[in-house]
């Protein structure tokens, strides 16, 4: 029992080494591996008490990756949550975040459509949907189809 509980801890360790894992993810690799629920929970347990694992830091990680995208803030939270993060945890990250959302858009639809501002309805229309499903708002998306430097 000993030599396979070192075991599941080394493999979780060589996980984490790779990048920044949520409890769940993490959960989820193990079992695939083969590993009962006990001793993932005994091992996340571990880990977590260790501070290898930990949600908080990897939502502040996660957000800084999809801000880089850039993606809006409801996709992020939407990814969050699918990676086991509670809803509150993703809000307050997003919140701390310090992003603006608006020039996030702005350049996402520039880097894609270029800089011209479109008064063609159905390529504005293209672009919105664009930015829609990268996760801005109206608003957002607003400013981003229609505003001129």
């Amino acid at each position: 029992m000993k030599e396979h509980q070192t075991s599941i801890f080394d493999q979780a360790l060589s996980l984490l080494s790779h990048r920044e894992h949520s409890k769940k993810e993490l959960a989820t690799k193990l079992k695939t591996r083969g590993h009962e629920e006990e001793e993932i929970s005994a091992t996340i347990e571990r880990l977590e008490e260790m501070n290898y694992l930990n949600d908080e830091r990897f939502a502040e990680i996660f957000v800084r990756s999809r801000l880089s995208k850039p993606l809006g803030a409801s996709r992020i939270q939407q990814e969050l949550i699918q990676k086991g993060i509670n809803s509150e945890l993703a809000k307050t990250t997003l919140s701390e975040a310090n992003a603006d959302w608006f020039e996030l858009a702005k350049q996402l639809k520039e880097r894609r459509f270029g800089e011209e501002i479109s008064t063609d309805f159905k390529e504005k229309a293209k672009q919105s949907r664009y930015l829609q499903y990268r996760g801005f708002d109206f608003e957002q998306i607003k400013y981003a189809v229609s505003s001129q430097d």
